[in-house]
């Protein structure tokens, strides 16, 4: 899965405005602080609005605010919204992007593998909300809790 610059972008103004939540912050200031260029983060934010991930506030004390709790706003829904749906590699759409047929057909084990990793990348980023990235970013490591729960997303994933 490849993330977009927007994407990363989205992520890290979510992020911001989770460490701040429920209160209202500008774009300025989050332009600023991620080195984010002002006008796309204006058209970002637009999209998670319109998605519902975002509220704004006109005004002297206006800016944005999550429209959710974290705990209710997951990491793919924020990629998602704003760059679509996820990409997968190359290999596994090669005849309708590139018009080249992988020579190994539909019996591929690496098609088979790259879209085993595209389900296994989305579990993780649709089972990760915004307060899970924030109190990983708030504690400063990563957690035994965090390394459990990603070893259940691991043994489901391989399950399946």
């Amino acid at each position: 899965m490849r993330v977009t610059a927007k994407g990363e972008y989205a992520s890290q103004a979510v992020l911001h405005l989770a460490l701040q939540y429920p209160e209202v912050v500008t774009i300025q200031e989050i332009a600023s602080r991620h080195h984010i260029p002002l006008k796309y983060l204006e058209q970002i934010l637009l999209e998670l609005k319109r998605g519902g991930v975002l509220e704004s506030r006109r005004g002297v004390k206006g800016g944005y605010l999550l429209a959710r709790a974290p705990a209710k706003i997951s990491v793919g829904e924020v990629l998602r919204i704003v760059d679509g749906a996820f990409a997968e590699s190359s290999c596994t759409h090669s005849e309708e992007r590139l018009g080249a047929v992988c020579v190994e057909g539909e019996s591929c084990g690496l098609k088979a593998m790259w879209g085993d990793v595209q389900v296994a990348v989305e579990k993780i980023l649709f089972a990760t909300s915004l307060e899970d990235v924030r109190r990983r970013t708030l504690s400063g490591r990563v957690t035994n809790r965090d390394m459990a729960r990603f070893g259940e997303i691991k043994s489901e994933v391989m399950k399946s």
